[in-house]
This record gives structure tokens, C-alpha cells and sequence, in this order.
């Protein structure tokens, strides 16, 4: 290797985890500018220079940096700086903090925020009472962990104008008391009649909210992402005027793609809109040529949109098979058009009825269109039927799995399987069967609705049992677990083909150096994968993160 031109960045003394085909390992990467240059051994540090940075990794793990393909970074920054209930569980933890949060703010005209558990609560349904006790002279609306629903207060409910003559939406529903009032739960599209009285956050607040989330994501060695909505939806604020700001200023250090919402209630009138921010949002490192569908809702709540109906607490059959928000055959035109117009489709398809109806609109797509490189995707897939597994592969539709939610947990245990029922309960999250079947499997996290950290979904997609599980805790349908490196793959690899990031997501000469480098080597002790820490972020070649003690 010629020395008269030496290497920026060298990383050394391996190990490499490449993450090509071959699973290869080297000990050595050089970097020059934005891209790696050379993968090896001892003969790539020829490339050193009198100017050359070294990183001695002295036996800890180089990976390409991990790309999130389903996450909601503004939200979940500006949730942070709001009243925060995640990571708690009981409905001692909320009433402390949001009373904590409301004392701590007594100028906030509205008291809001998020992430609270609905098995902290009888039926997954808290009360407007409960809020009441907590603050009883401002409106109170709190979204919940997987923001399919929110819980307010009797102040805002009263601000939004409902009571017991208000309607059902056709996207949702609101829970009410024996009189027909409503109970302070908002399900689904119920949740905008609340949402949309919520003064809506700034600009700067918006802008500040995705750089704090940029900030969390690099130290999680998050190198890219796929915002999985971009414009209003439920009332909350588009998040695309933050991007802007920060591609305008400079400071998105991450790449981006961007799914613009698709608005349930219109139809193909809203394409020239779409085509038109797709081009008013590409700029930097941030690209919108996606469009995002949301088919149904979640299985906790009952709107996960089933081929069969779901049961009652006496094990019965009910009335009720879900929501499939647009309907099939309209589903079909869709997509079929937007394919036409370049554009990716982004599926939530989480009920087996929803991921067939969004399999079903990719085939007529390829048949009107034939197959173009716009890689469809279905994010969440929490029950797939068998005969529709191997339409992954067929179809060229990428798997685009949470795999923090393959597990036992009380939200799957006393909200989910009893209402399934045991048949149905075994079709869940299918990672095994998926990627056994040729399919081609990508990752994201959905934080805010759970952690966004990159190691944790491993370990659970590995042991299909959460980290912080107790010792008693079984392994939730271990025969869908994927091993450690197909996992990973699924995080680097997988969703940069899904984010047509085709220079990332392996580590080979040419690619850009979007790289993490670990504390150590998870693949020597697979029994604690999720104890790993990212030490160092980079993008470009440029140190994005680094730990304190890096």
C-alpha cells in the first residue's frame, strides 16, 4: 500500500466484525475523508502517517454503525423534556412523577407528555379521575409508551368539548363510563379530538427535541434512522420543520430518511403534496422519498386488525377483528400508484389481517409496475400467518422488526396471549421463521415507544427474553430466535438497504465510515449481550459520540 498517501483515521487490533456475507472479521480499518479505504490486517496500517489518528481497540468489537428503521427521534426528544413517565411502571411511579412534573411547572398552560405502561392500569384503561386528584386546575394529556393512546384529564376533555354525546371517530374509540362519558382513554384516532387543543410545541422546542435524540441515538452507536412519520398525525406536530432547521444550520450529523405520512382520510389527490416535500425535504443528509401507511393499530388495545376476531376475558369469541384503516382494495390503488411515483412504502402492519392486506398492495404494485428498486417495508409484524411468511421473499418486502417486544412482559402477558388465544398467541413475532424463508430482515426500535438502544433489541431478539427479565422468566417462542449475527445484520446491513444507504451498513473499502465501536466483543459472551456499551460513534469519519471513558 503506498505510503504517499496515508490513511486519516486508522482503527487496529481488532476485532472487525464486517458484517459481510461471509461474516468475515479483520483487525484493521483505515479511513480516508468520508470513507473507508482498506479492511485487513497488519498490512493496513502501512497506511499510517506522521498525521494519522489511531484508535487501538485493544480487542473490543468495530461494527458498522447500527441504523434504527422505525423510530420517532422529535417526538421522543421533546418527550424527554416534558413529563416523562417512561421506564416506570406502576401507578404509584406516574401519580409521583406527573405531580413531581406539575408543581415543577406551575406556568405550563397544559401539563403533557408520556410513555406510561398500559398494564400499570385494570385493563389497560386509566381514569380522568386519576389525573383530576393530580391536577385539578390545568388540562392534563399524556400519550402512552406505544402512542396509540392517550389519557386526559376532565379539564381536557371539557377544553376539546367532549362528553357523552361526542361520537366514536371511525379510525378510534373513547372509552366511557356506565353514563356514556368519556373515561379520559383515547384510543387510536380518538386521541386527535384531545391532541388537536394542545397547543402546539415551537419550532426551537421541536428543533432542540431532535438534537437531544440525535445526541442519545449516536452514544447508542446509531449512525442513520428512518423517521416513521413525518407530518401531523393524532394531533402531534410535524416533525419535519426540525430537520430542516438542523439541515439549515448544519447540525444533523445523522442520515436520515424521512416517511411522510400518508393522511387515511384522503386519497390519491394528496400525491402532488407528497412529491412536492419529498423534494422540499431532501437536502443534506436527509432524504424523504417514503411514504408512510399505518394499516391498523396495536393487538393491547384490540385495533391490530385480525383475519379471525379476537376473544373476550371469558375466552369467547367477540364481534370485533380490528381496524384496517384504509380499506383493502383502496389499499391495493394506493400503493400501487405511489410505487409508480418512485416512492418506498413504509407498512405498520401488525395484526395478520394488516400484513396481508399490505402484501397484498406490494403484489399488485410489482404486477402494474413491475419490480423496482423502491423496497417496500413492514415494520412491527407482531402476528403473521404461516401461509404469508414466504411472500417476504417473493415479493422483495423487507421484515422490519422491533424485536424488544418479542417477549413475556405483563402488556404481552395479561393485555395480549389471553385475548389471542394460544393458537394465534404462537404466531407471534416470527424473526426465525422470517429469516429461515429467505426473507430479508431489517430492525428499528419505535422509541419512544420502547428504548432505542441497539444492544437491548439484540440480546431480546437472541434470547427472546428482555434483559432486565427476572431468572423465572420463560423464553418467549424461542424457536423464533435469530442468532447474534443475523440480528446484527438485520441492524446494520438490513436497515440500510431499507434506508438505500447501499455505502453503509458493512464495513468494506469504499463505504462511507459510519462505524461503533464497542466495549467489547458480544459474541464471546452471547448470555449478556445487552451489558455491552457503545464507546465511540462515527459518521463520515467524524467522532459523533464518545464516552467518558472511551
Amino acid at each position: 500500500m503506498p505510503h504517499s498517501h496515508p490513511a486519516d483515521l486508522v482503527f487496529t487490533g481488532g476485532p472487525v466484525h464486517t458484517v459481510d456475507p461471509a461474516r468475515s472479521r479483520a483487525t484493521t480499518v483505515a479511513v480516508r475523508g468520508a470513507r473507508i479505504i482498506a479492511v485487513g490486517h497488519d498490512e493496513v496500517r502501512e497506511l499510517i502517517g506522521p498525521r494519522t489518528e489511531v484508535v487501538d481497540l485493544r480487542g473490543r468489537l468495530l461494527v458498522p454503525g447500527f441504523q434504527d428503521a422505525h423510530v420517532h427521534p422529535v417526538g421522543g426528544g421533546v418527550e424527554l423534556g416534558q413529563c416523562d413517565l417512561s421506564g416506570a411502571v406502576t401507578a404509584e411511579d406516574y401519580r409521583r412523577r406527573i405531580r413531581a412534573y406539575a408543581d415543577a411547572h406551575p406556568d405550563a398552560e397544559w401539563i403533557t407528555g408520556g410513555g406510561w405502561s398500559m398494564e400499570a392500569f385494570p385493563g389497560g384503561t386509566p381514569t380522568r379521575q386519576f389525573l383530576d386528584a393530580l391536577v385539578p386546575d390545568r388540562p392534563v394529556y399524556l400519550v402512552n409508551r406505544d402512542h396509540h393512546g392517550g389519557w386526559a384529564n376532565t379539564r381536557a376533555l371539557a377544553r376539546a368539548g367532549l362528553d357523552a354525546r361526542t361520537p366514536d371517530p371511525a379510525d378510534g374509540r373513547l372509552e366511557r363510563e356506565a353514563d356514556g362519558h368519556p373515561t379520559g382513554m383515547l384510543q387510536e384516532g380518538a386521541m386527535t379530538l384531545v391532541a388537536a387543543v394542545v397547543p402546539e410545541p415551537s419550532l426551537a422546542t421541536l428543533t432542540e427535541g431532535l438534537l437531544r435524540a440525535q445526541r442519545l441515538l449516536h452514544a447508542y452507536g446509531i449512525t442513520a434512522w428512518q423517521d416513521a412519520l413525518l407530518g401531523n398525525h393524532a394531533g402531534m406536530a410535524d416533525p419535519a420543520p426540525a430537520y430542516a432547521a438542523a439541515v439549515a444550520a448544519g447540525r444533523l450529523t445523522a442520515r436520515v430518511t424521512g416517511s411522510l405520512w400518508w393522511d387515511r382520510a384522503r386519497g390519491t389527490e394528496q400525491l402532488p403534496e407528497l412529491l412536492a416535500r419529498s423534494e422540499e425535504l431532501t437536502a443534506g443528509r436527509l432524504r424523504a422519498a417514503t411514504v408512510k401507511i399505518m394499516q391498523d393499530g396495536i393487538a393491547e388495545n384490540h385495533t391490530a386488525a385480525l383475519l379471525h376476531p379476537y376473544l373476550t376475558a371469558c375466552g369467547c369469541a367477540s364481534d370485533n377483528s380490528g381496524i384496517s384503516f384504509i380499506e383493502p382494495e383502496a389499499l391495493r390503488r394506493y400503493v400501487t400508484e405511489l410505487d409508480a411515483h418512485g416512492f418506498q412504502v413504509h407498512f405498520h402492519a401488525l395484526g395478520d389481517r394488516a400484513v396481508r392486506e399490505a402484501l397484498d398492495a406490494v403484489a399488485a404494485a410489482r404486477a402494474a409496475n413491475g419490480w423496482t428498486d423502491n423496497r417496500p417495508h413492514l415494520a412491527h409484524l407482531q402476528i403473521v400467518h404461516p401461509d404469508d411468511v414466504p411472500r417476504f421473499r417473493r415479493l422483495g418486502a423487507t421484515a422490519n422488526i422491533q424485536a424488544l417486544w418479542a417477549a413475556h412482559e405483563p402488556q404481552m402477558d395479561d393485555l395480549t396471549i389471553p385475548f389471542l388465544g394460544a393458537e394465534r398467541a404462537a404466531l407471534q413475532y416470527p424473526f426465525g421463521d422470517l429469516l429461515r424463508s429467505g426473507a430479508t430482515l431489517a430492525a428499528g426500535s419505535d422509541w419512544p415507544v420502547s428504548s432505542p438502544d441497539p444492544m437491548a433489541a439484540l440480546h431480546t431478539a437472541v434470547h427472546r427474553r428482555q434483559p432486565e427479565a427476572g431468572p423465572g422468566t420463560p423464553a418467549f417462542l424461542p424457536e423464533q430466535r435469530l442468532d447474534l449475527g443475523a440480528a446484527l445484520a438485520a441492524y446494520t446491513a438490513g436497515s440500510a438497504y431499507v434506508n438505500h444507504l447501499d455505502d453503509t451498513g458493512t464495513i468494506r473499502a469504499g463505504n462511507l465510515a459510519d462505524l461503533a465501536v464497542l466495549d467489547r466483543d458480544p459474541f464471546e459472551d452471547p448470555a449478556d449481550i445487552a451489558a455491552t456499551r457503545v464507546l465511540q460513534t462515527y459518521v463520515g469519519g467524524v467522532r459523533v459520540h464518545a464516552a467518558d471513558d472511551a
